[in-house]
């Protein structure tokens, strides 16, 4: 396997696919930094030269990846409970975000169904 900002990436697949292994590279960011590094998409990882890996390490070494995004990305959500935001106080009660219905879905975010006892008759 090879190493690209500290993760292990996939040695059979493209190196496009293998970059979005990492932290905050997609694809469209996988592409423009490969055209960058001139290298082609298409060559799997296992067929890379050092030369090219160099290239695509240096690259990469531009971005915000994996800890320090993952570390921002923290701070800004701390950031919106302590002012006290709307969507700061979504963070804090476990609830959608952005806009969506929580009358019938967004079970993924409120957690497993409450069930509901019923009284006896």
């Amino acid at each position: 396997m090879a190493r690209i900002a500290g993760v292990d990436i996939p040695r059979d697949k493209r190196i496009v696919i293998s970059l979005t292994y990492i932290y905050g590279i997609g694809n469209t960011t996988a592409q423009k930094l490969l055209e960058r590094a001139d290298v082609s998409e298409e060559t799997r990882v296992r067929d890379l030269t050092n030369d090219e890996l160099d290239r695509i390490r240096q690259e990469v070494d531009k971005l915000k990846i994996e800890g320090d995004l993952r570390r921002e990305v923290n701070l800004n959500i701390k950031r919106l409970i302590e002012i006290g935001s709307y969507r700061g106080i979504r963070h804090r009660r476990g609830l959608p975000v952005r806009g969506q219905n929580t009358k019938n879905n967004a079970r993924t975010r409120k957690g497993p169904l409450k069930s509901v006892v019923s009284k006896k008759k």
